[in-house]
């Protein structure tokens, strides 16, 4: 089997076109020119210093932070979750109260049957809001923001 491999391989050498001698590459020629290029001259290390160069500054406008309360007569509700049964509404409510939440169940009657909605909120300040968007996400526990006008 070696014998194979090893005569396809010079079948295969055979084939190929002899080199073309085509004098020294560029490398080559450089390194053998008796006249190299003449050394970069580099004057910038002098002259920039020197420079002075004008530019008209203007202050850029101070970005107004972004208010963290509601708008005007606004505030954050979160439904952390609709209900048919009112035991399943119970039991989310139980898993936010080991958060360390204060969530409350209201029951609505519709078209649809009676569901049990679990609202977490009201809540003043979009940073409030936040952080207990973030402690429900982070069990995996969907919310739906609300904005609610204040009474």
């Amino acid at each position: 089997m070696f014998s194979g491999v090893f005569a396809s391989l010079l079948l295969y050498l055979g084939t190929l076109p002899a080199a073309l001698d085509r004098g020294p590459t560029g490398n080559e020629a450089a390194a053998t020119d008796p006249k190299a290029a003449p050394k970069p001259d580099f004057t910038f290390y002098t002259s920039l210093p020197e420079q002075t160069l004008a530019i008209d500054v203007e202050p850029a406008e101070v970005a107004q932070p972004r208010s963290t309360t509601a708008a005007q007569g606004q505030t954050y509700l979160l439904q952390a979750g609709s209900f048919r049964q009112r035991e399943d509404a119970d039991r989310r409510r139980a898993e936010l109260l080991l958060l360390g939440l204060e969530p409350r169940v209201e029951e609505t009657a519709s078209d649809n049957g009676r569901w049990f909605r679990v609202y977490l909120g009201p809540y003043q300040t979009h940073a409030h809001m936040s952080r207990a968007r973030g402690l429900t996400a982070a069990q995996d526990i969907d919310t739906l923001l609300l904005k609610r006008d204040r009474p």
